[in-house]
């Protein structure tokens, strides 16, 4: 059970990079500012999901 719960973990991470950079991307080329707003948010949400599964995964280890 912890092992479905730690490779669910590396996937919402990976997540959050890959939305953190898209997010980075768009302002630094000067893109619209609501799309960057929709991005940080989803960022927060997908950490919000990673920090939960990674207490799952600790709660389950024992």
């Amino acid at each position: 059970m912890s092992t479905i719960f730690t490779i669910l973990a590396v996937i919402f991470m990976v997540a959050v990079a890959v939305v953190l950079v898209m997010g980075l991307a768009n302002m630094m080329r000067g893109g619209p500012g609501n799309t960057s707003q929709k991005l940080m948010r989803a960022r927060v949400m997908l950490q919000a999901i990673a920090v939960a599964v990674i207490v799952g995964a600790l709660y389950f280890a024992r």
